[in-house]
């Protein structure tokens, strides 16, 4: 049985693969994409909504219990997308 874990995006649950590792490093979020970087870890669908979800409601903060604001530029600009 595969581990199951909830986006902070959309709070639906979902199979650990379906989902995209963050943890935070310096005050700075990381995509953690294979899952070893140390730390607690925030889990998001890997889609524009889940993600813009989940930095409008400041979740990456509360799951991964950051004190301070944290440097969200990274997660901002995943998944890439196509300008044109």
């Amino acid at each position: 049985m595969e581990p199951v874990r909830t986006c902070v995006g959309c709070r639906t649950r979902a199979p650990r693969t379906a989902l995209l590792r963050v943890v935070a490093q310096n005050d700075t979020l990381i995509i953690d994409e294979r899952s070893v970087l140390p730390g607690r870890g925030a889990w998001v669908h890997p889609t524009p909504e889940c993600m813009d979800a989940a930095l409008r409601r400041r979740a990456f903060g509360r799951a991964l219990r950051a004190s301070g604001n944290l440097d969200t530029r990274i997660i901002e600009q995943y998944p890439p997308r196509n300008k044109g």
